[in-house]
């Protein structure tokens, strides 16, 4: 029997075995920044050092990231491009100090930008990373480390791209020289992967029983370069190997001043990113565990963790959730753990770092390979996204496209771009509706929503959730006309071009009042539609003037002289701005105009669900007058509706005396100037 302390004991020994094995697929990383893979230890240690120091979250292992590796490939590629695999010794090392350099002065520049975010505390510019987003472009990332690492599992000789369509680009170079592929290369490549894959399945199905989880890294690390080497492949197979692992540190570099300026663009999306990773993988923990985050300091942290990095030949370093995931599993509850993890790599650096001489680069590509199986299981996000929101499912092809096409530099801006353009179409075109009375309650909803609905005769609901501004000014105007089923401008017009008539007839003595209305004495007139529509147009959009008249016009009553206008049954219109947080200045505007056109065709319109800021705003802006009165406003929707009906004829309304008498008990509308203030007293269910 194993005693409590003896299991303890081999947890922790099997936890410092993960480490090792995690940062064995750093050095898988440095393959996917197109440098040697000894250098992937330096950016598994630096940063985690000046971590331990700044960094506000117990949990996260701070170290190379497969994205972040990849994008800073893809800029390592394009300023050096060229193979070395098959270059000459020393043409060999004349690129790999160029990229070297390069990736070094991006990592520092990154680390640059996200030292200036946290001190300027404008880490806010992550929210515009959307979950969705964040997805598509790592889920695009695991694609191009799949691609980049097919050379090094063929052992082919692929030109490097970094131009849109690159990745196509490579594919075809790829499989045009497939018939030159290494086969021990790709034998061990394809074992490595599958048993990786297998026991990654098993730790993942039996972890509620496995202490931890298998190192499986390490063990296949650890017998393929003792195969390696005890077969010669290098020699017998011509398999290309880790080479030459220089031990202890090499001298504090000083970033290209030429690259800084070429690659400021390169460099902040990549501080973006890794920021948005580390920082969400922190969130999750900070939140679990019930301590308070500063994201300001972490940037500040990341940042000179990637100052520090750089300047020693690393690269740029992030999070990743599976190792912080192993190594909150295995008991790491502080940074303590990652200063234990920064001493192992110690050792390895200064130590025994030649042990890995003889390891092939197609094992550490797909050790690499096998660890992107997390990310590439996002392809599953769409469906559950189209499930539950088409906006976010668009969101996230398009940051997949926009990456695959465009390369993850110019995907990113363009990712972020198209879903600040999709909070635009929302706004922009929102599904306003038409509400109506649930039950006879004080519960107003959507007309196509519930069977039994009351809209009160003559009443229309109006509602629109979303901001109102110049974009969808007119969008909304659209949706209220197709709301009542008329357009108020059109009645206007056809009103007074009918009063023209009239009052011509009266002045000629032509009318007659009766108990049925107006009666004209003649068949017709002179004047053309033609003349009233043409002239002086401009007269036809003003307020109905009746006041010269010594009787009044029934607008849906039958007109003299065949006159025709069209009848409206609506009295009253309640637009429900609830969910409307702001208007600007041009759509306020707009605004006025539809209000007065049906304040001018008697419709009252009543404004309802505002906060105190926004009738403000409209007061700064001067939009009462006359017409449109700051005494529209009312806090609820049935708070409108009870005022029209006590407004109205009973009879009309539809109202009996004793409910008419409850109604009236139940709400007092004072309207002593300004705003009115109701004094409701509601009873728990109001019925009509």
């Amino acid at each position: 029997m194993f005693s409590g302390k003896n299991i303890r004991r081999n947890t922790e020994i099997i936890r410092h075995f993960w480490i090792i094995s995690k940062h064995v697929v750093g050095l898988a990383f440095a393959l996917l920044v197109n440098i040697p893979p000894h250098y992937g230890l330096y950016a598994a240690f630096f940063p985690v050092i000046v971590y331990f120091f700044l960094g506000t979250s117990k949990h996260i292992s701070v170290g190379p990231f497969p994205v972040l590796s990849m994008m800073v490939g893809a800029v390592v590629v394009k300023f050096v491009p060229g193979d070395s695999t098959n270059s000459s010794n020393g043409t060999s090392s004349t690129l790999d100090d160029q990229r070297v350099m390069v990736a070094a002065t991006v990592t520092v520049l990154s680390g640059i930008i996200q030292l200036a975010m946290g001190v300027l505390r404008i880490g806010f510019v992550v929210i515009y990373l959307s979950d969705a987003l964040i997805s598509g472009f790592t889920t695009a990332a695991a694609v191009f480390v799949l691609v980049s690492q097919l050379k090094f599992i063929f052992q082919l000789t692929v030109p490097a791209h970094t131009d849109p369509f690159s990745i196509f680009k490579v594919l075809e170079s790829v499989f045009t020289q497939i018939e030159k592929t290494n086969i021990a290369d790709l034998v061990t490549s394809l074992v490595i992967l599958l048993i990786v894959s297998v026991v990654k399945e098993i730790n993942q199905r039996y972890k509620a029983k496995l202490p931890v989880p298998i190192p499986i890294e390490l063990f296949v690390t650890v017998i393929a370069t003792g195969v390696s080497y005890g077969f010669d492949f290098q020699n017998r197979f011509k398999v290309a190997v880790v080479g030459k692992m220089p031990s202890g540190f090499q001298t504090p570099i000083t970033p290209d001043m030429q690259t800084f300026q070429e690659t400021i663009g390169d460099s902040f999306s990549i501080a973006i990113v890794g920021f948005a990773v580390a920082f969400s993988v922190a969130s999750v923990y900070a939140l679990k565990y019930d301590y308070p985050l500063d994201g300001s300091q972490e940037l500040i942290a990341l940042g000179l963790s990637n100052i520090c990095g750089g300047s020693f030949r690393g690269f740029a370093a992030s999070t990743a959730l599976s190792r912080t995931a192993i190594q909150e599993s295995t008991g790491g509850k502080t940074q303590i753990a990652g200063i234990l993890s920064a001493i192992i790599v110690l050792i390895f650096i200064l130590a025994i770092g030649f042990l890995l001489e003889p390891l092939q680069k197609s094992v550490l590509a797909a050790l690499a390979l096998g660890n992107l199986k997390g990310m590439l299981m996002q392809f599953t996000e769409i469906h559950r996204l189209w499930r539950k929101d088409k906006y976010d499912c668009l969101i996230w092809i398009m940051t997949f496209i926009f990456a695959i096409v465009l390369g993850l530099g110019l995907g990113l801006a363009a990712s972020v771009a198209f879903q600040l353009l999709t909070i635009v179409f929302r706004t922009q075109f929102p599904k306003c509706s038409t509400l109506a009375n649930v039950g006879r309650s004080n519960i107003y909803k959507n007309k196509k929503d519930y069977p039994d609905m009351y809209e009160p005769e003559g009443t229309k609901i109006f509602r629109c959730p979303s901001p109102i501004y110049f974009a969808n000014i007119g969008f909304f105007k659209q949706k209220l006309i197709d709301a009542v089923g008329f357009s108020p401008l059109r009645i206007l017009r056809k009103r007074n071009k009918a009063l023209k008539k009239i009052r011509k007839l009266h002045k000629k003595g032509l009318l007659q009042m009766t108990p049925k209305g107006l009666v004209c004495t003649v068949d017709g007139l002179k004047d053309s539609d033609e003349e009233l529509d043409n002239n002086q147009i401009e007269e036809l959009d003003q307020p109905i003037n009746t006041a010269d008249l010594p009787f009044q016009i029934d607008w849906n009553a039958e007109l003299p002289l065949n006159i025709v206008v069209p009848k409206i049954s609506l009295h009253s219109l309640i637009l429900d701005f609830s969910a409307v947080s702001f208007l600007d200045v041009s759509s306020m505007r707009g605004l006025k105009t539809i209000l007065q056109e049906f304040i001018r065709i008697k419709v009252d319109v009543y404004i309802v669900g505002t906060d105190d800021d926004f009738i403000e705003k409209l007061a700064r802006c001067e939009f009462f007058d006359d017409e449109v009165k700051d005494s529209i406003f009312f806090l609820t929707i049935h708070d409108a509706v009870l005022h029209i009906l006590m407004k109205k004829d009973s009879s009309a309304s539809k109202f009996n005396p004793s409910q008419e008498k409850e109604i009236k008990s139940d709400f007092t509308i004072n309207t002593n100037g300004g705003l009115r203030n109701r004094e409701c007293q509601v009873p728990p269910e109001t019925k009509f």
